[in-house]
């Protein structure tokens, strides 16, 4: 039994404080000072010391602060740095320089860049992508700090090639990709940032406030950042996070660390005591208790016990007196003293009674006080015992979670290793992200330039697998379309706009990056080559509709019979003349072979 809670300790030790020793965390620091071609910038060294001394304070395995970046050396950085990211749990960037934003796309300037024309931002600046790229191995949290959305001067001089190309004010709005990734600026996305007055800018001087805070969930932290330098800029620079995390808190500092096992009682020495003082029960002893403990609860037990052993003395010396006086009562009536001797011995012996059962009185009652102090003493040792086993409960309890969690999160590691090993050849030195992962990176990068119409859900399907074959062919690369490889996404990733065209349903034009609908005027219609044209003349042509309408009239008057008209006959008779019935006709009447003239020889036929 002592054993196994000695290796629950361990474990809830390990869980407390070795968990921070255990999470690899690594820390690149930039600051773009002394730039060539413009003004020097007078806080970003500045800050990235501080910011970079808050990490290693923060016990960061490593923190590399890196100063006044020409664009060779910033290359190299962020290579560097993305091999460390592999190996790491958590990665941070931290940037403190100038930022341009083009046609929505986020990009650092190092110190040696010119950016005469639009143009040159694609060679000598690096996109944000860039930074991502190199943090993305990490395993657990992935964070960049960008306080570059200072007033740029670049965008001043700058050569447009195309009037309508976009250069906008401060950075743009991002939304990363890649879980449990944040992008923190230090203004909000379309704003710039304050320098400030000090030594350090006010978004550099608030986070170094407010990171380190052990145990401080990341989200929180940034909230706390964004009031501290609202409140310090007036309320004219609001910082702002990009991207979210999962449900549980995350700190840049691990929370420190409780206590592992039982707490010692304060009181235990004074209870020893007071239980050996309880077990003695003398005058002197309970004296002594109280003179080493003037006060606190033992103290007041302590004083129970003392008032009871004072009334059980009273109680003595009153029983004794009492007995005293019924013997000198006894022994003058032995004497047959006289009466009022007598009287004088038997009021005595009565008053001394009284005094005998005043005193026992008065010891049950102390007697009473000490028992009920005593059993308070008890119920709240009781009460003690419960709360320090319910303690150890939960203290073992959060061992045996820690102990799951711990044999859990191994065979997760081992299990997702074997993964690994199986996707990647040993030649290969790639982020330890799965094929599902990695699908869903290629395919986001294959939307980025337009070869991809469908979402990013990490299948590797047929219309991802046409799609990459679609961006061979534009690209001239001989990427397999049959694998998302980290080779098809640092080839896609090196292709900074649309790679694939944009193909439009007839009816429909390229617009930038969307197809919009095409409107002729009136009169005019989209031909086959999707172009307007005026709109011929239609000819009355009979719908078919028509046709069977009438089809249906011609049967219908051939199945029903004709309705009987008046032939337009007269018919004579010795009585007068008459039309002709409907239906009927005049007929000549023989016999034989002569003509019957009765009635002029005609005859009113009806069939």
């Amino acid at each position: 039994m002592r054993l196994r809670l000695f290796v629950l300790l361990i474990v809830a030790s390990w869980f407390g404080t070795g968990a921070a020793l255990a999470e690899k965390r690594v820390a690149l620091v930039m600051g773009n000072s002394a730039y060539k071609n413009v003004a020097r910038l007078a806080n970003p060294a500045n800050d990235a010391a501080l910011v970079g001394g808050m990490f290693r304070k923060a016990g960061f395995d490593t923190v590399d602060i890196k100063l006044d970046l020409n664009v060779v050396d910033m290359r190299k950085a962020l290579r560097e740095f993305g091999g460390k990211a592999r190996e790491a749990d958590v990665a941070v960037i931290y940037y403190a320089g100038h930022g341009i934003e083009l046609d929505g796309t986020n990009y650092l300037i190092p110190t040696d860049a010119a950016l005469e024309t639009d143009t040159d931002v694609l060679d000598e600046a690096f996109p944000l992508d860039r930074v991502l790229f190199a943090i993305e191995p990490a395993k657990q949290l992935r964070l960049v700090i960008l306080d570059a959305c200072r007033d740029n001067p670049f965008a001043k001089t700058m050569k447009r090639t195309i009037a309508s190309r976009a250069i906008g004010r401060g950075l743009a709005k991002v939304e990363p990709t890649s879980p449990n990734t944040m992008i923190a600026f230090a203004a909000k996305a379309g704003s710039t940032a304050s320098d400030g007055d000090s030594k350090n800018s006010p978004f550099a001087a608030a986070l170094v406030e407010r990171l380190p805070t052990p145990g401080l969930d990341l989200g929180k932290a940034f909230r706390f950042v964004r009031d501290d330098v609202l409140k310090s800029t007036g309320y004219k620079q609001e910082p702002y996070v990009y991207g979210s995390l999962g449900g549980d808190d995350v700190s840049l500092v691990p929370a420190k660390p409780a206590a592992a096992g039982p707490q010692a009682n304060p009181d235990s020495e004074i209870r020893r005591d007071y239980e050996l003082a309880l077990q003695l029960g003398t005058r002197d002893v309970w004296t002594a208790f109280l003179n080493r403990y003037p006060s606190g609860f033992y103290t007041d037990l302590a004083k129970a016990q003392l008032n009871r052993i004072a009334a059980e003395d009273a109680r003595a010396v009153a029983a004794e007196k009492a007995r005293q006086a019924e013997d000198e009562k006894a022994r003058l009536a032995a004497e047959r003293a006289k009466k009022a001797e007598q009287e004088k011995a038997a009021a005595a012996a009565k008053a001394a009674e009284d005094a005998k059962k005043a005193a026992e009185k008065a010891k049950q009652i102390e007697e009473a006080k000490a028992a009920a102090a005593e059993q308070r003493r008890k119920d709240v040792e009781a009460a003690m015992a419960k709360a320090l086993a319910d303690k150890q409960a939960a203290e073992k309890a959060l061992a045996d979670k820690a102990a799951n969690e711990l044999a859990a999160k191994q065979a997760n590691d081992e299990a997702q290793g074997e993964q690994r090993v199986a996707a990647v050849t040993p030649a290969q030195s790639s982020p330890s992200l799965s094929p599902q992962e990695t699908a869903k990176l290629v395919q986001s990068e294959l939307r980025r330039v337009g070869c991809l119409a469908a979402s990013a859900d990490g299948e590797w399907n047929a219309s991802s697998q046409r799609s990459l074959t679609l961006f061979n062919q534009y690209a001239g690369t001989k990427l397999d379309p049959k694998l998302a490889s980290f080779e098809a996404l640092d080839a896609i990733k090196a292709r900074p706009g649309r790679v694939c065209p944009l193909v439009c349903d007839h009816g429909f034009k390229a617009d930038g990056d969307a197809c919009v609908k095409i409107a002729c005027r009136a009169g005019y219609r989209v031909n086959d080559d999707n172009e307007c044209q005026k709109a011929p003349d239609k000819k009355p042509v009979p719908s078919r509709e028509d046709a069977k309408k009438k089809e249906l009239e011609r049967k219908q008057t051939e199945v029903t019979p004709t309705k009987p008209q008046a032939s337009g006959q007269i018919i004579c008779s010795t009585s007068g003349c008459r039309p002709v019935r409907p239906g009927c006709r005049i007929s000549i009447q023989k016999y034989g072979s002569a003509v019957s003239m009765v009635g002029g020889g005609q005859a009113e036929v009806c069939d």
